[in-house]
């Protein structure tokens, strides 16, 4: 294999990872990666009656935003 192939190769792959870690310490900083609620709902939701009360209270407010969006009819 060609010398000039080899550093294009490792040139590029270089490149990638520096790009991949600059993304992820973005991430990190601006709190991409932080899910606050995630340990509140697992102690607030702790039995299976609250988390299918839960799930049902999603979707009945899921229900009423279609129904809002189907109700809505703009001004002639």
């Amino acid at each position: 294999m060609s010398s000039s192939i080899m550093i294009l190769m490792l040139s590029v792959s270089t490149f990638l990872g520096a790009l991949g870690l600059v993304a992820l310490l973005w991430g990190v900083k601006t709190g991409q990666f932080d899910d606050k609620s995630k340990f509140l709902d697992g102690a607030r939701y702790d039995n299976e009656e609250e988390l299918r009360d839960a799930v049902m209270m999603e979707e009945k407010q899921k229900a009423q935003k279609e129904k809002k969006k189907k109700e809505y009819r703009p001004a002639d």
